[in-house]
């Protein structure tokens, strides 16, 4: 399956502070979900999603202020089967602030990537008004 999901968004704040918001759990929290990620190759870790359900991933890449890749997996509320799938943040400046690229990619199943097509824009649109409300 080839199915992927390519999203931008455009801050104001420099690949530093943007960079804080996909690393640091407790900000992590405040517009994705509850984890205890931390920016390292090879951590394994976990976002809590709606009514308790676990994303299990593990990362893969990290070059900090350019770039962030983990693996995700999900079950599927049906009948259990495993959704896996990779997300990858690219970070680029850009008139003194941040493009911020999502790529979610390597799905599985169909199912799986139209569940999560419509919801990174809304994660990414809860990040952006996260970040509108932090003074330069």
């Amino acid at each position: 399956m080839q199915q992927e999901i390519n999203q931008r968004w455009r801050f104001n704040q420099s690949p530093q502070e943007v960079w804080e918001y996909l690393t640091k759990s407790d900000l992590l929290e405040q517009w994705l979900a509850k984890t205890d990620f931390q920016p390292v190759v090879g951590h394994k870790f976990q976002f809590e999603g709606k009514q308790g359900s676990l994303i299990f991933c593990e990362v893969r890449e990290v070059e900090p202020y350019a770039r962030l890749a983990y693996w995700w997996q999900t079950n599927s509320a049906k009948d259990g089967k495993p959704f896996n799938s990779k997300v990858v943040w690219i970070l680029v400046p850009k008139d003194n602030g941040t493009e911020l690229q999502l790529v979610h990619s390597a799905f599985t199943y169909l199912e799986d990537y139209t569940k999560h097509n419509n919801g990174w824009t809304v994660l990414g649109n809860r990040l952006k008004q996260l970040l509108s409300t932090i003074k330069i």
